[in-house]
């Protein structure tokens, strides 16, 4: 996800179970609802799904599934492992996940995720066999020539004690580290639905041209975009590549491939499921998608009662969506990407010129379907929102089909924003369907990255950054627990006794007490409300009590108790904070860890993280990669300013203690300067369309898409680019020097501009200023003039014919030289020979100017100069 640009970042908490959240600071839960983490201790879970039979299965991003014997279970076992397969890099991993309709009966769950492999390849084709967190190395770099890999959407099934994985699609394409597989879902007619991003940069208007390096670890055209093969590089207009592989529908020289697309499939074959639109089609791909023309369409949902699907998309620079597909067997529709984000043309697309997206605004706006609904990144979608505007990445879509929320909630849709940590709700309107005039905001402070509907029909969000599951419940408040231990260190053996007082149930419900007191997981080892134990063994144990009111409402307290043990000390050796960086360069960091039990903290047990902090006014993480071992390096990737890095390391003990320190790595930056010759035209930079001249303040060796329109109009006029001062094309890539540098785009006016450039109606009546009716602004000042009261159409300015006159200022719209109409109502008081009613002067010569004469011959006649450049 990008702005997901806007990417997911990984908090590895030490303990699991149930506990109740206090409110946001910044937004109180409505109503009487509360909200309870009812799994914890996760690592990115990014999907939650629901068995009849109450088990609960959730994915984490690096390829794990785990599942919960119920919701009230406090620790997981591992259903499956698929990290050999996934490649769990930035953005991408294991995203969707859903339980076939009749599970348990036909127990196959289904999972999409970024398959570690090349097209035609085999994973692992970057990471390590069994190990969680993959690389990208330079080259080719994420954001450089990028780490190539594909999709795969995959049905898995026990068999005795293992799970076998029936691979049934394997498509998508994926250059760049984000915009990768999305979401899983069936439908009522037992259909299985899977939406997937377009794999391009976010970085920049890709259309495939992305080589940056002499490295051919990633070729030129690595995906075999149209019309070029692999190793042929593209360039517009025919490019086909890049996020136009989400038009890809709309070709025919080539088979089509599924990146930004929904599908809608049979989950026993993975083919087109029957009544699709083009289900009759020889292609297969074709055959399988309903819409296409989406950026990260990264959660979908069902609307019940309904065969209805919505998406959740993210956004580039400006909108985030909300797509509604109404019939997905009715024809197929066209969401707009790249061509369109929001309701609007994509300004960095539009700027290229390129066939795909030419051709569908020639066909007009319905020829794609608009946003159900769309936030702005700089907007708030709800009156009174607390949440951070400036970055975004809509994360989640989940209806509520009742259950004990209040009826105002039936049939509301809740969706979230993974950067903006928010959740929103939208109830129906008249027409049942979710009303934009109705939104409020429902929660705040998650970074969610799915909202979804469970036991008793509650919502429940995936809460990525803490690795939490966390259930939204009303009327019943759960209790708040309380433990107090009577030491929580010393050497063993330790006799500890706790006690509950303190807790407390806000409705007045009794209370009964379960404890945990060995830290295996399970609450069987006490129902005293002041248990003790004697620790006889060094290590830490973490102790849990969970509080029950008998009416389904449970809270949890944790304390953990050290054993002739303490945490270690983690320590940064390089590199300090001082260090800055370009991209490209390599970093070399190392780290080391103590410990006052075991020593010398061995590098096995030494992890690292880099966190990308992206800051477009708020700040949000993207976690890069992961390292493990004393030492290493990495080359910083390329990402838009402002931003900065952080380098965390982890140490743990030989008892699971820990101790964390990290180090902030600020970028290089250098401004680049963008102007035009004349100045005021528009100029392309990395998606946006500004006016020039222009400064934007951007990495040193980041890679900055820049694009002059042409032809383009202003003041009436046509202009043409000649050139651009560092010899590229009309659009190409900036590599960031490390000096401040000025980029100009030189236009030619191509011709004269067609139709009117200046009316004076002169009927103002008062006043000396004598305004344009043309639009083109080229008012005029009134000097030693009278106002009659009749005109030829009301009111009229009186010359005296010798010291009164209007003066125009000089503007491109004016320079006329041939084929000019001048034309002007005069009522001359007297009239003898050639009088000027209106001339425009070029130096010490008139340009143009219309005569009058009341003489036998013409009337009036034009006098023009022969150069060519009148003004």
């Amino acid at each position: 996800m990008r702005r997901l640009r806007h990417a997911l970042l990984s908090v590895l908490l030490l303990t699991t179970g149930l506990a109740l959240l206090a409110p946001s600071a910044a937004q109180a839960l409505p109503g009487s609802f509360q909200k309870q983490v009812v799994f914890s201790g996760l690592t990115n879970p990014t999907n939650i799904e629901f068995a009849s039979d109450g088990r609960v299965f959730v994915a984490e991003k690096s390829g794990l599934i785990k599942v919960f014997d119920s919701i009230t279970d406090p620790t997981p076992t591992i259903y499956a492992d698929l990290r050999t397969q996934v490649h769990n890099f930035w953005d991408r991993g294991l995203l969707g996940m859903a339980l076939h309709p009749d599970f348990p009966a036909d127990p196959r769950i289904y999972v999409l995720y970024a398959y570690d492999a090349v097209p035609g390849g085999t994973a692992p084709r970057w990471g390590t066999a069994g190990v969680s967190g993959d690389p990208c190395p330079t080259p080719p770099g994420a954001t450089g020539d990028g780490c190539l890999i594909t999709g795969r959407l995959s049905a898995l099934a026990p068999s005795g004690s293992s799970v076998v994985e029936t691979p049934l699609i394997t498509d998508w394409c994926q250059q760049h580290p984000s915009h990768s597989v999305g979401d899983l879902k069936f439908g009522p007619d037992g259909m299985l639905y899977a939406s997937g991003g377009d794999g391009a940069s976010f970085n920049f208007a890709d259309y495939g041209q992305d080589n940056l390096t002499s490295s051919d670890i990633t070729p030129d055209n690595p995906c075999g975009d149209p019309p070029s093969p692999v190793g042929t590089a593209l360039t517009p207009p025919a490019a086909e590549g890049g996020a136009l592989r989400s038009q890809d529908l709309r070709t025919s020289g080539d088979p089509a491939a599924l990146n930004g697309t929904l599908i809608r499939i049979d989950p026993d074959t993975g083919a087109a499921a029957p009544g699709n639109p083009n289900a009759g089609s020889s292609d297969a791909n074709v055959a399988r998608i309903i819409a296409y023309g989406q950026r990260n369409p990264f959660r979908i949902a069902i609307r019940p009662g309904t065969s209805e699907v919505w998406a959740g998309e993210v956004g580039w620079n400006t909108w985030e969506e909300i797509n509604r597909i109404a019939d997905p067997t009715g024809p197929v529709a066209n969401l707009g990407w790249p061509c369109y984000e929001g309701s609007a043309r994509q300004g960095g697309y539009d700027n290229l010129n390129l066939t795909l997206c030419e051709n569908l605004y020639a066909a007009g706006a319905g020829a794609h379907t608009q946003p159900y609904f769309a936030w702005n990144h700089g907007s708030r979608p709800a009156p009174n929102d607390p949440c951070p505007s400036g970055g975004s990445s809509s994360s989640g879509v989940a209806f509520y089909n009742g259950g004990s929320y209040p009826d105002a909630y039936d049939g509301a849709m809740f969706f979230s924003d993974y950067s903006r940590s928010c959740v929103w709700v939208m109830t129906k309107g008249a027409n049942g369907l979710p009303d934009p005039a109705t939104i409020t905001t429902f929660d705040s402070g998650i970074p969610t990255v799915e909202v979804q509907t469970g036991p008793g029909g509650d919502l429940f969000a995936v809460d990525y950054a803490n690795g939490q599951i966390i259930r939204y419940i009303y009327n019943n408040t759960p209790p708040a627990a309380v433990i107090t231990a009577s030491a929580t260190s010393g050497d063993a053996p330790l006799a500890v006794s706790f006690t509950s007082a303190g807790s407390s149930d806000s409705d007045g419900d009794p209370l009964t007490f379960r404890w945990d007191l060995d830290g295996d997981g399970d609450f069987d080892d006490s129902t005293s409300a002041t248990p003790s134990l004697t620790y006889t063994q060094p290590g830490s144990y973490v102790v849990k009590l969970r509080a029950d009111d008998g009416r389904g409402g449970q809270g949890d307290a944790t304390v953990t108790i050290n054993v002739s043990n303490t945490p270690p000390t983690a320590a940064i050796n390089s590199p300090s904070s001082s260090l800055t960086w370009a991209v490209g360069d390599t970093i070399v960091f190392s780290g080391t860890g103590t410990d006052a039990q075991d020593g010398t903290v061995p590098g096995s047990r030494m992890s690292w993280k880099l966190i990308m902090h992206h800051c477009p006014s708020t700040c949000h993480e993207h976690e890069i990669t992961t390292f493990t071992g004393a030492s290493g390096s990495f080359a910083p990737p390329d990402h838009e300013y402002p931003a900065h890095l952080e380098l965390r390391l982890t140490v743990t003990d030989a008892h699971g203690l820990t101790d964390t320190k990290s180090v902030t790595l600020q970028p290089k930056t250098v401004n680049l300067t963008f102007q035009t010759t004349p100045p005021g035209l528009q100029l392309g930079f990395n998606g946006e369309q500004t006016i020039a001249p222009f400064t934007r303040t951007v990495i040193v060796g980041s890679h900055n898409s820049v694009s002059a329109t042409s032809p383009q109009s202003a003041d009436g006029f046509s202009y043409t680019l000649t050139s651009w001062s560092d010899g590229g094309a009309a659009t190409h890539n900036v590599t960031a020097p490390a000096t401040a540098t000025t980029y100009t785009a030189t236009y030619q006016q191509s011709q004269v501009p067609d139709g009117l450039v200046a009316a004076y109606a002169m009927d103002a009546g008062a006043g000396t200023t004598v305004a344009d009716a043309s639009g083109k602004g080229n008012n005029g000042t009134a000097a030693n003039t009278s106002w009659t009261v009749t005109g030829k159409y009301g009111q009229a300015l009186s010359f005296n014919g010798t010291s009164s006159w209007v003066t125009v200022a000089d503007s491109s719209s004016l320079r006329l030289t041939s084929g000019m109409t001048l034309e002007a109502w005069v009522r001359p008081v007297s009239v003898s020979g050639w009088r000027t009613v209106l001339m425009k002067e070029f130096g010490a010569d008139l340009a143009y100017a219309l005569m009058g004469s009341g003489g036998s011959g013409p009337g009036a006649f034009i006098f023009t100069s022969s150069g060519a450049n009148a003004q």
